[in-house]
């Protein structure tokens, strides 16, 4: 028997990933259901490192000060010695922001927060989560899936288009739909964690002790009382987290007396899985975050990982939601994938790098802080250009500052900011295309076209459009050399990259993405 659909999404788990999918949802004003098995949000920390890549996704869903205000970037390791000395290391060391990478170095802030910020912007875009619901089933045909829901004694039959798996390591999404989760245990890698109150120490520093026991960290969690705690236990070590059990690590492995816990609000035994699924995809049915990957701690990959599939996701399942060949959403999978195995690699090193060298952890860089990350050998890259540039087709599209317009000064996030394509033009004789491709493709997109400072003729252009590069910072971050239109998706990457000046490409570009685009060219 054929249920009536009741929503266009469901979204299981309302963690980092499913909350950041909520909100691109909710802004394009696609109907849906996020669910969560738990009562109520999760008080622990777990992850307490925001990547700037994720701190851009924050910036488009504008609120990204809020997650400032309640973080802090380079906190300092202070590494003890044996002898009872010490020794200071930013690992973060000379990294400052740039005007194309406004976010340079991993903001410290527990994940409790980040979701926290995105729940109230969920509810700021009409947005809930739906807490203590639990899927238990599902069944899927050509045009929907059917899960079954408990909530409590109450059972319940809800019918949707497409279902995204957000919940988390031991994901019930996955489960259900039989996806293996490929990889190991690390018997050898286990570690207690916890937020927990602590005396004695210096809140200015991220504190880490090692001896023959193992090592043990502790990182304060910016505007708060608490610290991390991370200890390395034994593979035979049988005891449960417990506040004692805490103190009698700190105890031996700090050989202090002065440093005294109280009050855990979260405890955990964690254990080094490396893991991933070989598929995002089940016919309706999707996988995004830990569902699909799990990391270690280190390195701070994990919901970062899971933040950036939900952004990749959320405006491609918007666009077939409105239209858009359903083929689009094949690029999910085949985007994500390939980066989640070279993050998990990433996280893994480090890792190992932890539990096996008495060396200080490595230095972070464009690899662990995911700014590099590209999708250049994707079909949606289409790089036009005989010889590309440093920057092409699949690329993050950087920021510049210093953009002077007839409505003041501005960047290009700015710009950017929102559900739309930008076209995005260097040069002259661009006029006509953006026009023309405005006109195709309504509110779906907009455009500004760029001119060098010393442009001669730059008060001929129409007003709408006339930007000055006031200190070169575009050119210079998208290397351009000749005069240049890129289209940068809603999530930040450059799809399209042309020197031809015509809105064909334009316009065959955005017809595989935007039914309105689709619609007008035909």
């Amino acid at each position: 028997m054929s249920h009536p659909v009741s929503t266009e999404v469901l979204i299981v788990g309302a963690g980092p990933t499913g909350l950041t999918l909520a909100c691109e949802l909710a802004r394009r004003n696609v109907p849906f259901r996020l669910i969560d098995a738990a009562t109520g949000p999760f008080v622990g920390s777990r992850g307490k490192g925001t990547q700037p890549r994720s701190l851009e996704v924050l910036d488009d869903l504008g609120v990204v000060d809020q997650a400032l205000a309640g973080g802090r970037f380079h906190v300092p390791f202070r590494f003890y010695d044996a002898a009872g000395g010490h020794q200071d290391q930013d690992l973060h060391e000379g990294r400052a922001p740039r005007p194309d990478a406004p976010y340079a170095s991993t903001l410290m802030i527990p994940q409790w927060r980040v979701e926290g910020i995105l729940r109230d912007r969920l509810a700021q875009f009409g947005g809930h989560v739906e807490f203590g619901t639990t899927l238990t089933d599902i069944a899927q045909d050509d045009a929907g899936v059917t899960a079954t829901l408990s909530r409590g004694d109450i059972a319940e039959t809800a019918r949707a288009h497409w279902l995204v798996g957000c919940d988390g390591g031991r994901s019930q999404t996955r489960r259900l739909l039989g996806v293996d989760f490929i990889g190991e245990t690390i018997e050898t890698h286990r570690m207690f964690v916890g937020d927990v109150k602590a005396t004695g120490l210096d809140r200015e520093f991220w504190h880490a002790w090692r001896n023959e026991d193992g090592f043990l960290a502790m990182a304060p969690l910016p505007a708060t009382e608490m610290y991390q705690l991370q200890a390395s236990i034994e593979p035979d070590v049988t005891a449960e987290p417990s506040l004692a059990v805490f103190q009698q690590i700190v105890d031996a492995r700090t050989g202090r007396t002065d440093i005294r816990l109280s009050e855990a609000t979260w405890m955990s035994l964690w254990r080094a899985n490396v893991r991933m699924v070989d598929r995002y995809r089940v016919g309706r049915a999707f996988l995004a975050g830990d569902a699909a990957h799990v990391h270690s701690p280190a390195g701070g990959q994990g919901m970062n990982t899971g933040i950036q599939d939900a952004y990749n996701l959320g405006w491609k399942l918007a666009a077939v939601i409105g239209g858009a060949e359903p083929t689009l959403l094949n690029t999910y999978e085949e985007e994500r994938l390939p980066i989640a195995a070279w993050i998990l690699g990433v996280s893994n090193k480090l890792t190992t790098r932890t539990f096996n060298t008495d060396n200080p952890p490595a230095r972070r860089d464009e690899e662990t802080l995911q700014l590099g990350i590209n999708y250049r050998d994707g079909r949606l890259a289409c790089e036009q250009r005989a010889t590309p540039g440093q920057v092409r087709a699949g690329d993050r599209a950087p920021d510049a500052p210093g953009l002077q317009g007839s409505d003041g000064e501005h960047r290009l996030f700015d710009v950017f900011r929102g559900t739309h394509f930008t076209l995005l033009a260097f040069g002259d004789g661009w006029d006509d295309v953006t026009a023309q491709a405005e006109a195709h493709c309504g509110s779906c997109l907009k455009s500004i076209v760029i001119h060098a400072a010393d442009a001669h003729d730059a008060t001929t252009h129409h007003e709408k459009a006339r930007t000055i590069d006031t200190q070169g910072h575009a050119a210079r971050a998208y290397d351009i050399q000749r005069d240049t239109l890129l289209i940068v998706r809603p999530d930040g990457y450059i799809g399209l990259v042309t020197e031809q000046r015509s809105v064909e490409p334009v316009l065959a570009y955005l017809a595989m993405m935007q039914t309105e685009a689709a619609n007008r060219v035909a």
